[in-house]
C-alpha cells in the first residue's frame, strides 16, 4: 500500500521531536488515508482467520443511520461519519475458502465493501440480503448480540426481529451470536496499528509533560481544575479529541484519606496546588480511531527541595513493582480473572496491597476483551473477566498500591495506567511507562 509507505515516512520523521506541536499530527487528509488503508489491511489480514477461528462462515452486520453497531462503527470508511440509511455488511468465509465481503445497501461502503443491492431486482432490502444468504448456503450465520460485552451487542432488537422473520426456518438453527468475532476483530492490532501506536501515546505522554510544568502550574495559584481545561484546551489546539474528561487529585500531609469514589467522582471541583502536594492525572486521547488512556503521578517541590522525598518515591516503585507482577501473569489462554487472580496472589506474597483494574484498550477506550478486575471488585468479573487473553492485543495496564506514609500519617496510593500490548515476543509498553516520580519543576 503506497499511502502507508508515505505515512510510514511522516511517523519516523517525527518520533525524535521532544515537544509535541501540530507538526506532529497528520493533516484530516493524511489522516483518512491512514484510516483507510488500515481498515483494509484489517478486513484481508485478520478477519479471515478471526472467522476461522470463531466457527462462523458468515458475518452479518445491520444498523441504521445514527444508530450504528460499535463493530460497523470500526468498519466505515474514513468519509463515512456514520451509517446512510440502512447499511448491511456481510462477510463470507466458507471453511478453506476465500473471504468475500459485500454491502447489501444503495451505496458501496467506501473501496472495502462494494453494494450489491440492485433496486430494479429486489425491492425489498430484506428480500436482498436473503437471496444473497440462500446462494451461498452458511453454516453459521453471526450476529452481533451478546449478554456479557455490550460492544459485542449492537444488533438492535428491531433489525433481529425483521431479519428473522425474513429468514427462511431451514437457516434459523444455524443463526449464532457473533461475541467471540466481534471481540476478535475490536481487540486484535495489526502490524499497521503497532506501528502507529507507540506514537500516539506518545503525543499523550508528550501533553502531560507540558502540563504537569512550570508553564502551567504555579503552587499557590493554580487549581486542579485549571490543569484540567488546559488539557482540554491542548488537546484540541493539536486537532485532536479526548474520549474522556481529565481529571486531577492530589495527595498531601493532611487529615483527608483516600477514597476511590473521592478520586473518580467525587472529587472538589477545585483545589488549589501547593508546594509538597502529590498530584494524579487520568488523561487519554483519541488519534486515528485508537485510544490512550494515561495516569500518572508528579510530586511538587518545596522551595527548599530538590528532589520528591525518599519514602514518596519508594511508594511509587512499589506501584511499578505491581505493573510488572500483573504483566508477568500475563499468558495466551488465560482468562482475565486468572491473571487477577495469579496477580493478587504474588503482590501477597510480596507484602504489597494492591488494587488492580486493568481493561483492554483500543479502538474504544475501554474496550473489548478480557476484564482484569474492577476498582470495586478484585474478586473476579463473571462473563468479561472470563474472556481469554490472545497475541496482538492491547491493554491499559490500571493499578494502585497503598503505602503507609509515617511523615504524613496517613496512607496513600500511587495510581498508574499506561498503554501496552501483549505478543508472541511478551508484554511491552507503547511508548514506555513512567519508573520515577517526576518533579515540579523537573530536578533534570
Amino acid at each position: 500500500m503506497k499511502a502507508l509507505s508515505l505515512i510510514y515516512l511522516f511517523l519516523f520523521s517525527i518520533c525524535s521531536h521532544a515537544q509535541v506541536s501540530e507538526g506532529d499530527i497528520m493533516s484530516m487528509k493524511d489522516r483518512a488515508v491512514w484510516i483507510d488503508d488500515m481498515l483494509e489491511y484489517r478486513l484481508d489480514s485478520l478477519l479471515p482467520d478471526l472467522m476461522d477461528r470463531s466457527g462462523i462462515d458468515m458475518w452479518i452486520l445491520i444498523s441504521r443511520e445514527y444508530n450504528e453497531d460499535p463493530v460497523m462503527k470500526t468498519m466505515l470508511p474514513s468519509e463515512w461519519l456514520s451509517a446512510r440509511r440502512r447499511t448491511i455488511m456481510v462477510f463470507h468465509k466458507p471453511k478453506d475458502g476465500a473471504l468475500s465481503k459485500i454491502a447489501i445497501a444503495r451505496y458501496s461502503v467506501g473501496r472495502l465493501l462494494k453494494g450489491e443491492w440492485n433496486i430494479d431486482v429486489y425491492p425489498d432490502q430484506w428480500e436482498a440480503l436473503m437471496t444473497y444468504i440462500d446462494d451461498k448456503d452458511p453454516m453459521q450465520i453471526g450476529l452481533n448480540y451478546s449478554d456479557d460485552f455490550g460492544l459485542a451487542d449492537g444488533l438492535v432488537s428491531t433489525e433481529y426481529q425483521t431479519f428473522m422473520e425474513y429468514l427462511p426456518k431451514v437457516y434459523h438453527d444455524r443463526v449464532v451470536s457473533a461475541e467471540d468475532l466481534s471481540i476478535g476483530w475490536l481487540e486484535t492490532r495489526s502490524k499497521v496499528e503497532l506501528e502507529m501506536y507507540d506514537h500516539i501515546c506518545s503525543i499523550g505522554h508528550g501533553i502531560l509533560q507540558e502540563a504537569f510544568s512550570t508553564k502551567v502550574i504555579t503552587p499557590g495559584e493554580t487549581a486542579t481544575e485549571d490543569v484540567v481545561w488546559w488539557l482540554r484546551q491542548r488537546v484540541r489546539e493539536l486537532g485532536l479529541v479526548t474520549w474522556f474528561h481529565p481529571t486531577v487529585s492530589i495527595q498531601r500531609a493532611d487529615t483527608e484519606k483516600f477514597d476511590h469514589l473521592r478520586s473518580f467522582s467525587k472529587r472538589p471541583e477545585a483545589q488549589i496546588i501547593q508546594y509538597g502536594d502529590l498530584l494524579h492525572v487520568d488523561f487519554g486521547i483519541s488519534y486515528l480511531r485508537l485510544n490512550t488512556d494515561q495516569q500518572q503521578q508528579f510530586y511538587v517541590l518545596k522551595p527548599e527541595e530538590t528532589e520528591a522525598p525518599a519514602y514518596l518515591k519508594e511508594a511509587f516503585k512499589v506501584s511499578n513493582r505491581v505493573q510488572d507482577i500483573l504483566t508477568e501473569a500475563f499468558k495466551t489462554g488465560k482468562t482475565g480473572n486468572q491473571i487477577l487472580k495469579d496477580a493478587l496472589a504474588q503482590a501477597e506474597v510480596e507484602g504489597i496491597q494492591a488494587s488492580i483494574y486493568t481493561h483492554p484498550i483500543g479502538f474504544h477506550g475501554h474496550a473489548a476483551g478480557p476484564t482484569i478486575g474492577m476498582w470495586d471488585n478484585q474478586n473476579g468479573i463473571p462473563g468479561r473477566g472470563d474472556y481469554p487473553l490472545y497475541y496482538n492485543t492491547a491493554y491499559s495496564i490500571e493499578l494502585n498500591s497503598s503505602s503507609e506514609i509515617e511523615e504524613w500519617g496517613k496512607i496513600i496510593r500511587i495510581m498508574l495506567e499506561e498503554d501496552g500490548v501483549h505478543t508472541e515476543e511478551g508484554f511491552r509498553y507503547l511508548d514506555s511507562r513512567q519508573e520515577e516520580l517526576w518533579t515540579i519543576p523537573r530536578s533534570r
